[in-house]
């Protein structure tokens, strides 16, 4: 059980059930064992569509769909308001970069955003985040395939679209997780340590194993 408004990571090799979590928070399929529940109420017990309203995602490969910026954007909430749609855009630091394509918001951007770089498609997919407005963030590791510029400017949309609201993030990378509230780290299924950076790098555990490999390869 987490507090409202806190930032927790879930860290682990690979094949530790990190994505299995969110899967069990969407209800893509329901936990044949112990129990999920969000505010109180059994996941398996919601209806689908009412739970995933509360939910919001940043996934590491974004679905971008063959339409213009709005009609992307506008897939995070499909009653927005154009005033909205470009409110998230500014949110998200995407209006610059929307405002000097050929028609704008109206820019249709191809087959999977083709005409789009990285750091363009994930803040799309911040900006429906925004526009969703959901009590629950689940982020997954939306930076790590970004070069070090697009890596800053998404880092800071995230930053922003954190504020208010309990954040879920799968890392890969142990550097983005530093500040977070707390630390699942997850092996075989099951939560072997939890804590802070500094608590569990102390304790020398696995956590503290993966975090000196992965700074001294860095």
């Amino acid at each position: 059980m987490e507090a409202a408004g806190k930032i927790v990571a879930i860290v682990g090799p690979s094949g530790a059930g990190k994505s299995t979590i969110f899967h069990l928070l969407l209800r893509f399929y329901d936990a044949s064992a112990g129990l999920v529940a969000f505010d109180g109420v059994r996941v398996n017990e919601a209806d689908p569509r009412a739970l995933r309203s509360h939910i919001a995602l940043v996934p590491q490969d974004v679905s971008i769909f063959a339409a213009t910026i709005a009609e992307n954007i506008r897939f995070g909430r499909p009653d927005a308001s154009r005033a909205g749609i470009e409110r998230a855009a500014e949110l998200a630091f995407a209006a610059n970069f929307i405002n000097a394509l050929p028609q704008g918001y109206e820019t249709p951007i191809g087959e999977r955003g083709v005409t789009l770089s990285g750091g363009q498609r994930q803040r799309i997919a911040i900006a429906r985040a925004i526009l969703r407005d959901a009590p629950l963030l689940l982020l997954d590791e939306a930076t790590s395939s970004l070069d070090a510029e697009s890596e800053t400017q998404v880092s800071a949309a995230l930053a922003r679209l954190m504020q208010g609201r309990t954040t879920l993030v799968i890392a890969h990378r142990i550097a983005t997780v530093l500040s977070c509230d707390r630390i699942l780290v997850l092996d075989g299924g099951r939560v072997v340590e939890q804590g802070t950076h500094a608590q569990l790098s102390a304790a020398g555990g696995l956590y503290a194993r993966l975090a000196k490999l992965q700074f001294q390869a860095a």
